[in-house]
């Protein structure tokens, strides 16, 4: 059912204040930089072995990442489990009684397809279900 830990979201305030920690302290190298329009953020992933760290910077005040940061300041936002299927994990999260955030997969950073659990069913842990589409041709 899941596959790896994929990565682990970061809120922060600024990317430009955030990123020297991780690439320049850390010498983690920066895979790349988008913005996901529909969610209010840019988003910075970095390699961090086999796993991405992505820092999340709002990009408006009704950004759900700015709502974090003000309610909570920066800092670890949600952990995210790379998944195969995840309409049927959905399904499968929600026959198991998992109260989800998310009841069909949308848009997120990278290609995937997101869902998220509602923290209350992780122990506080916000969790993102992450499937990559893998790109033929």
């Amino acid at each position: 059912m899941i596959k790896k830990v994929d990565h682990i979201g970061i809120a922060v305030k600024s990317l430009d204040g955030a990123l020297p920690f991780y690439t320049e302290v850390l010498q983690l190298p920066l895979i790349g930089i988008e913005e996901v329009e529909s969610q209010k953020v840019k988003v910075a992933f970095i390699k961090a072995g086999e796993t991405k760290l992505e820092l999340l910077e709002p990009t408006s005040a009704e950004s759900p990442i700015a709502k974090f940061i003000e309610k909570r300041g920066e800092g670890i936002h949600h952990l995210a489990l790379g998944v195969e299927s995840i309409e049927e994990r959905i399904r499968e999260m929600s026959e198991k009684g998992i109260r989800m955030i998310d009841e069909h997969p949308r848009p997120g950073a990278g290609g995937a397809e997101i869902a998220f659990m509602h923290p209350k069913a992780a122990s506080g842990v916000l969790v993102e279900l992450c499937e990559k589409k893998v790109k033929k041709g």
